[in-house]
Protein backbone atom coordinates (compact mmCIF):
# COMPACT_ATOMS: atom_id res chain seq x y z
CA UNK A 1 0.00 0.00 0.00
CA UNK A 2 1.49 3.42 -0.76
CA UNK A 3 1.65 5.88 1.93
CA UNK A 4 1.13 9.51 1.27
CA UNK A 5 1.08 13.11 2.85
CA UNK A 6 -1.72 13.06 5.76
CA UNK A 7 -3.33 16.23 4.30
CA UNK A 8 -4.71 14.60 0.63
CA UNK A 9 -7.34 12.25 2.40
CA UNK A 10 -8.70 9.70 -0.04
CA UNK A 11 -10.76 11.92 -2.25
CA UNK A 12 -9.84 11.04 -6.01
CA UNK A 13 -9.18 14.64 -7.35
CA UNK A 14 -7.00 15.52 -4.28
CA UNK A 15 -4.70 12.39 -4.32
CA UNK A 16 -4.42 12.77 -7.87
CA UNK A 17 -3.32 16.09 -7.11
CA UNK A 18 -0.85 15.03 -4.54
CA UNK A 19 0.32 12.13 -6.82
CA UNK A 20 1.02 13.93 -9.79
CA UNK A 21 1.26 17.65 -9.33
CA UNK A 22 2.31 18.73 -5.47
CA UNK A 23 5.73 19.32 -5.11
CA UNK A 24 7.14 18.44 -8.71
CA UNK A 25 9.45 21.50 -9.70
CA UNK A 26 7.62 24.03 -12.18
CA UNK A 27 9.63 26.41 -14.64
CA UNK A 28 6.66 28.02 -16.45
CA UNK A 29 6.35 31.89 -15.87
CA UNK A 30 2.26 31.66 -16.84
CA UNK A 31 1.68 28.24 -14.78
CA UNK A 32 3.79 29.69 -11.77
CA UNK A 33 1.71 32.85 -11.85
CA UNK A 34 -1.77 30.95 -12.00
CA UNK A 35 -1.17 29.04 -9.38
CA UNK A 36 0.29 31.97 -7.12
CA UNK A 37 -3.31 33.06 -8.01
CA UNK A 38 -5.44 30.17 -6.99
CA UNK A 39 -3.49 30.08 -3.95
CA UNK A 40 -4.57 33.51 -3.35
CA UNK A 41 -8.18 33.06 -4.03
CA UNK A 42 -7.68 30.09 -1.47
CA UNK A 43 -7.52 32.43 1.43
CA UNK A 44 -10.12 31.48 3.99
CA UNK A 45 -10.98 28.39 2.08
CA UNK A 46 -9.86 24.84 1.59
CA UNK A 47 -7.57 23.75 -1.24
CA UNK A 48 -9.72 21.15 -2.47
CA UNK A 49 -12.27 24.01 -2.73
CA UNK A 50 -9.96 25.56 -5.19
CA UNK A 51 -9.28 22.55 -6.70
CA UNK A 52 -12.92 21.21 -7.67
CA UNK A 53 -12.96 24.94 -9.08
CA UNK A 54 -9.92 25.49 -11.26
CA UNK A 55 -11.30 24.12 -15.05
CA UNK A 56 -14.18 26.77 -14.25
CA UNK A 57 -11.38 29.32 -13.32
CA UNK A 58 -9.41 28.93 -15.78
CA UNK A 59 -12.47 29.24 -18.56
CA UNK A 60 -13.38 32.57 -16.66
CA UNK A 61 -10.14 33.43 -16.38
CA UNK A 62 -9.40 33.12 -20.20
CA UNK A 63 -6.50 30.34 -19.24
CA UNK A 64 -4.71 32.37 -16.74
CA UNK A 65 -3.10 34.01 -19.77
CA UNK A 66 -1.81 37.91 -17.41
CA UNK A 67 -1.60 39.35 -21.09
CA UNK A 68 -4.99 39.43 -21.50
CA UNK A 69 -6.29 39.35 -18.12
CA UNK A 70 -4.05 42.90 -17.91
CA UNK A 71 -6.54 44.42 -19.95
CA UNK A 72 -8.92 44.00 -17.78
CA UNK A 73 -11.46 46.44 -16.11
CA UNK A 74 -14.78 47.27 -14.31
CA UNK A 75 -16.84 45.23 -17.12
CA UNK A 76 -15.01 42.40 -16.62
CA UNK A 77 -15.13 42.35 -12.85
CA UNK A 78 -18.66 42.41 -12.56
CA UNK A 79 -18.86 39.31 -14.89
CA UNK A 80 -16.61 37.22 -12.95
CA UNK A 81 -18.59 38.43 -9.86
CA UNK A 82 -21.95 36.92 -11.79
CA UNK A 83 -20.04 33.80 -12.15
CA UNK A 84 -20.96 31.32 -9.79
CA UNK A 85 -18.64 28.49 -11.20
CA UNK A 86 -15.45 30.21 -9.10
CA UNK A 87 -15.07 32.38 -5.49
CA UNK A 88 -16.98 35.64 -6.13
CA UNK A 89 -14.78 37.87 -4.08
CA UNK A 90 -14.46 41.55 -5.89
CA UNK A 91 -10.86 41.97 -3.55
CA UNK A 92 -9.50 38.41 -5.00
CA UNK A 93 -11.06 39.30 -8.37
CA UNK A 94 -9.39 42.95 -9.15
CA UNK A 95 -6.45 42.05 -7.25
CA UNK A 96 -5.92 39.34 -10.26
CA UNK A 97 -5.72 41.98 -12.64
CA UNK A 98 -3.40 43.96 -10.82
CA UNK A 99 -1.28 40.91 -10.38
CA UNK A 100 -1.51 40.48 -13.95
CA UNK A 101 0.06 43.63 -14.79
CA UNK A 102 2.57 43.46 -11.43
CA UNK A 103 3.99 39.75 -13.52
CA UNK A 104 4.09 41.07 -16.68
CA UNK A 105 6.74 43.51 -15.04
CA UNK A 106 8.47 41.27 -13.49
CA UNK A 107 8.37 38.81 -17.08
CA UNK A 108 10.04 41.59 -18.91
CA UNK A 109 12.57 41.92 -16.36
CA UNK A 110 13.38 39.00 -15.82
CA UNK A 111 11.51 36.41 -16.03
CA UNK A 112 8.89 35.49 -13.33
CA UNK A 113 10.36 31.61 -12.97
CA UNK A 114 13.78 33.55 -12.65
CA UNK A 115 12.60 35.91 -10.15
CA UNK A 116 11.09 33.29 -8.33
CA UNK A 117 13.59 30.31 -8.55
CA UNK A 118 16.08 32.52 -7.78
CA UNK A 119 15.27 32.38 -4.27
CA UNK A 120 16.43 28.99 -4.02
CA UNK A 121 19.25 29.66 -6.15
CA UNK A 122 17.36 27.49 -8.64
CA UNK A 123 17.46 24.46 -6.82
CA UNK A 124 14.18 23.06 -4.71
CA UNK A 125 14.85 22.77 -0.91
CA UNK A 126 15.07 19.23 0.32
CA UNK A 127 13.10 18.98 3.20
CA UNK A 128 12.65 15.68 5.58
CA UNK A 129 9.49 15.88 7.50
CA UNK A 130 8.50 12.83 9.17
CA UNK A 131 4.88 14.64 10.43
CA UNK A 132 2.55 16.98 9.45
CA UNK A 133 3.28 18.49 12.69
CA UNK A 134 6.96 19.38 11.66
CA UNK A 135 5.78 21.38 8.45
CA UNK A 136 5.95 24.82 9.10
CA UNK A 137 2.85 27.66 7.43
CA UNK A 138 5.49 30.22 6.82
CA UNK A 139 9.36 30.96 6.33
CA UNK A 140 11.61 33.47 6.87
CA UNK A 141 12.16 32.70 3.10
CA UNK A 142 8.43 33.22 2.53
CA UNK A 143 8.14 36.35 4.30
CA UNK A 144 10.74 37.38 2.37
CA UNK A 145 9.21 36.47 -1.33
CA UNK A 146 5.94 37.98 0.04
CA UNK A 147 6.93 41.72 1.30
CA UNK A 148 9.33 41.33 -2.52
CA UNK A 149 6.07 40.58 -4.55
CA UNK A 150 4.20 43.37 -2.48
CA UNK A 151 6.83 45.63 -3.09
CA UNK A 152 6.39 44.64 -6.66
CA UNK A 153 2.66 45.30 -6.86
CA UNK A 154 1.06 41.80 -5.92
CA UNK A 155 -1.64 40.96 -3.64
CA UNK A 156 -3.17 38.52 -1.14
CA UNK A 157 0.29 36.97 -1.26
CA UNK A 158 1.16 36.63 2.15
CA UNK A 159 3.93 34.79 3.92
CA UNK A 160 1.53 31.65 4.56
CA UNK A 161 0.22 31.94 1.03
CA UNK A 162 3.66 31.86 -0.21
CA UNK A 163 4.51 28.75 1.41
CA UNK A 164 1.74 27.00 0.19
CA UNK A 165 2.55 27.83 -3.04
CA UNK A 166 6.37 26.70 -3.04
CA UNK A 167 5.07 23.73 -1.20
CA UNK A 168 2.99 23.61 -4.32
CA UNK A 169 5.20 24.17 -7.34
CA UNK A 170 8.40 22.46 -6.24
CA UNK A 171 10.34 25.02 -4.68
CA UNK A 172 10.48 23.27 -1.55
CA UNK A 173 9.83 19.53 -1.27
CA UNK A 174 7.41 18.49 1.62
CA UNK A 175 5.84 15.61 1.21
CA UNK A 176 6.59 13.80 4.41
CA UNK A 177 9.80 11.11 3.94
CA UNK A 178 7.22 8.28 4.16
CA UNK A 179 5.13 9.46 1.17
CA UNK A 180 5.93 7.42 -1.85
CA UNK A 181 6.17 10.97 -3.76
CA UNK A 182 9.07 12.35 -1.72
CA UNK A 183 12.23 10.58 -3.22
CA UNK A 184 10.67 10.86 -6.71
CA UNK A 185 10.22 14.39 -6.37
CA UNK A 186 13.62 15.11 -5.18
CA UNK A 187 14.98 13.31 -8.04
CA UNK A 188 13.02 15.60 -10.36
CA UNK A 189 15.16 18.69 -8.75
CA UNK A 190 18.49 16.55 -8.36
CA UNK A 191 20.45 18.54 -11.62
CA UNK A 192 17.88 21.11 -12.35
CA UNK A 193 18.89 24.64 -12.59
CA UNK A 194 15.93 26.60 -13.03
CA UNK A 195 17.62 30.13 -11.84
CA UNK A 196 20.18 29.63 -14.73
CA UNK A 197 18.45 30.44 -18.23
CA UNK A 198 20.04 30.50 -22.00
CA UNK A 199 19.29 32.25 -24.73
Amino acid sequence: MEHRCDWCGTEEIYVDYHDTEWGVPDPDSRALWEKLILDGFQAGLSWITILKKRENFRAAFAGFDPHVIAEWDEAEIARLLADPGIIRHRGKIAATIGNARAWQRIEARQGFDRFLWDYVDGQPIQNRFRTMAEVPAQTPLSQKISKDLKAAGFKFCGPTIVYAFMQAVGMVNDHLVGCHCHDRVAAMGAGLDFGAKTG
